[in-house]
C-alpha cells in the first residue's frame, strides 16, 4: 500500500447480514488529484465512502486516511465530507448554516463569505436552506464541507439534481481545489463524468473493476467512452468466469 497516498484502503471487507457489501477491497486514492468513484447504484460506493470517513462499521480490514486510522480524532478538522441525504438545518438560513458549522470546526469567519462565493450561493446567503431547490439545497452542504480549507474532500454524489452548468462550475471548482493540493475522492453514478476526473475507480457489486485515467481506461478496453467501457470490463469478467480457467486465457489473450 501506499503510505503517502490521501487514502489506502487494504482487504476492507463489510458484511450485511450475511452479504458481502465490500469483498477485500484494496485501493489508493493519491493525493492532490480529484478521483472518481463510478458505478451503478447498489455497487457498494456509499459503503466505501462511509468507511472512508470512519462511520461504517468493517468486518476485515484496514483503511488510512492522510496517514492515520479512519475516524481519527484529528482528521475531524482535515476531512470535509458530503452525504447523498442533506446534512444542513432547513430552519437556517444559508449564511446562518455555514456560520454555524464554522464555529464547530473552529475555521474563520471569512470562511463562510469564501464558501458561498465558489459554490455560487452569495444571492441566497439570507434564504431559509428549506425553501432553497434541490440543487441548490446540496450545494449548501457542500459550502459546509468546505469550510476550513480541509485537505480531503469525499463527496458522495455531489452533482445529483444540480442542471450542467452548475455541474460543470463545481467540476471546474474541485479541480482548482485540486491543484491548491486538497485530495478529492468524488463518487457519481452518471459515468459522463469520468472524463472529468484525473483517476477513476470502476466499482460493481462492492469489487473494484478498474482503476485507471480516463485515458488509459478507453485505451484498454477500445471503447469510445466510460460507459462502454465499463460495460466492456464487465462482459470480460463475465465471460472469464463463466467459460472456467481456459476461458479466461481466451478472453485475456488469446489460445496457449
Amino acid at each position: 500500500m501506499d503510505s503517502d497516498a490521501a487514502i489506502a484502503v487494504d482487504r476492507l471487507t463489510v458484511r450485511r447480514g450475511k452479504h458481502e457489501v465490500l469483498r477485500e477491497l484494496t485501493v489508493s486514492v493519491p493525493r492532490g488529484q480529484v478521483v472518481g468513484l463510478l458505478g451503478p447504484s447498489g455497487s457498494g460506493k456509499t459503503t466505501l465512502m462511509r468507511a472512508v470517513v470512519g462511520v461504517q462499521k468493517i468486518a476485515a480490514g484496514d483503511v488510512t486516511v492522510l496517514g492515520m486510522p479512519a475516524g481519527s480524532a484529528p482528521l475531524r478538522r482535515r476531512v470535509g465530507y458530503v452525504t447523498q441525504a442533506p446534512s444542513v438545518y432547513d430552519d437556517l438560513t444559508v449564511r446562518e448554516n455555514l456560520a454555524y458549522f464554522a464555529r464547530v470546526l473552529d475555521a474563520p469567519a471569512t470562511d463562510v463569505d469564501r464558501v458561498l462565493s465558489e459554490t455560487g450561493l452569495t444571492e441566497q446567503a439570507g434564504q431559509l436552506t428549506g425553501n432553497l431547490s434541490g440543487g441548490q439545497h446540496n450545494r449548501v452542504s457542500l459550502a459546509a464541507a468546505l469550510l476550513g480549507a480541509p485537505e480531503l474532500l469525499v463527496l458522495d454524489e455531489p452533482t445529483v439534481g444540480l442542471d450542467p452548468v452548475l455541474r460543470y462550475e463545481l467540476w471546474a471548482l474541485f479541480h482548482r481545489l485540486a491543484d491548491a493540493g486538497t485530495s478529492l475522492f468524488v463518487s457519481s453514478h452518471v459515468m459522463d463524468e469520468a472524463t472529468r476526473c484525473d483517476r477513476l475507480l470502476l466499482m460493481r457489486e462492492g469489487e473494484i473493476i478498474a482503476d485507471d485515467t480516463p485515458e488509459g481506461l478507453l485505451h484498454t478496453t477500445g471503447a469510445p467512452d466510460a460507459e462502454a467501457a465499463f460495460l466492456e470490463l464487465i462482459r470480460k469478467r463475465e465471460a472469464g468466469t463463466s467459460a472456467g480457467p481456459h476461458g479466461r486465457h481466451a478472453a485475456e489473450g488469446g489460445e496457449r
